[in-house]
């Protein structure tokens, strides 16, 4: 299948070499992931990807990223084991069919954030001669540096691109994984958006009943007595009047007690609708569903992506699932 370069990317640096590297941006999360679990002892993991040659120019694709069992360390600096290759090879064979491994990463901490001999020899062992892609993460600052080979040795690269497109595989793999890396699932962040947003709605709307209410019982009540004064002064000696002060007391305590029936009603009503709403504005994620198509579904274009991943509090707007809830701005 011939692979396409990617319409949806963003620029990290300057890519101005002969060599374009792009790293799928589930594989971005998930390296960042292990460097934040990992931060007081090295962590590894190679790089799954392709490699395209046009003319002059070479692209290559990470869409994927296996950790390393274990990315031993002596006194002579860290070293990748027989092992660990297989473990990783046999990894890929199960979540990335016709997968190729194309590079490595590593975050050590206690040691300069550069390139050294030890990092160089690694490399050597692991590929062949100009090959394979190296990316060296600080897990303190979590700066990170891209090196390729070029010149014979492994030079720092200016720049790559962060893309975005299905990647079931990816997310396959890190949801294996996710309880050796502490990966939370984003049906609680998701569900948990959609509840606080439901609730800040319905505390507004009940707040401004309130105040709508008080002002009218207010008003009636101030009525009411200012009515009874009036017709009590001027016929309190008047058997007959006083009786039809009563009925006419009656007759406001009547009005009052429907307009709290009509009012709690239309309470009832207000919530009813409320409810029909929010069930209209949430979207259920369907086969092959991505934010792009979800925004073109409900909105007609793709200019709602942004939005519907902030209002769901998705950290990244592509980690969604088959039967997911959206809640739709």
């Amino acid at each position: 299948m011939e692979r396409k370069i990617p319409k949806n990317v963003r620029q990290i640096g300057n890519v101005s070499d002969s060599l374009k590297i792009y790293v799928e941006d589930y594989v971005d999360t998930y390296l960042n992931q292990l460097c934040e679990k990992e931060a007081e002892n090295p962590v590894g993991a190679f790089l799954i990807g392709d490699i395209v040659k046009e003319e002059e120019l070479e692209y290559q694709y990470i869409y994927g990223a296996i950790q390393m069992e274990e990315l031993r360390q002596n006194e002579n600096g860290i070293f990748v084991d027989e092992e660990t290759w297989e473990n990783a090879c046999e990894v890929c064979r199960t979540f990335f069919e016709n997968g190729e491994i194309i590079g490595w990463f590593a975050a050590i901490p206690g040691i300069p954030f550069a390139m050294n001999g030890n990092l160089r020899k690694v490399h050597q062992d692991i590929f062949a001669k100009n090959k394979g892609i190296f990316i060296l993460k600080d897990p303190v600052c979590k700066d990170e540096m891209y090196f390729a080979p070029k010149f014979n040795d492994l030079m720092q690269m200016n720049g790559h691109y962060i893309y975005y497109e299905k990647n079931p595989s990816m997310q396959n793999y890190m949801i294996s994984s996710r309880k050796k890396i502490g990966v939370t699932p984003s049906e609680i962040v998701v569900d948990r958006a959609a509840k606080s947003f439901r609730d800040l709605v319905q505390s507004k709307m009940l707040q401004q009943e309130k105040k709508e209410v008080n002002k009218w019982a207010y008003g009636t009540v101030t009525f009411l007595i200012l009515v009874v004064l009036i017709i009590g002064v001027t016929m309190i000696n008047n058997y007959d009047r006083m009786k039809s002060v009563q009925k006419a007391i009656e007759t406001i305590s009547n009005s009052v007690e429907e307009k709290k029936t009509t009012n709690k009603k239309e309470k009832q009503e207000k919530k009813i609708e409320k409810k029909e709403k929010e069930e209209k504005n949430i979207y259920i994620v369907e086969k092959g569903d991505t934010l792009e198509k979800i925004s073109k579904k409900a909105y007609g274009d793709i200019q709602h992506i942004e939005e519907i991943s902030e209002t769901n509090g998705l950290e990244n707007g592509n980690l969604i699932y088959i039967g997911q809830k959206l809640l739709l701005p």
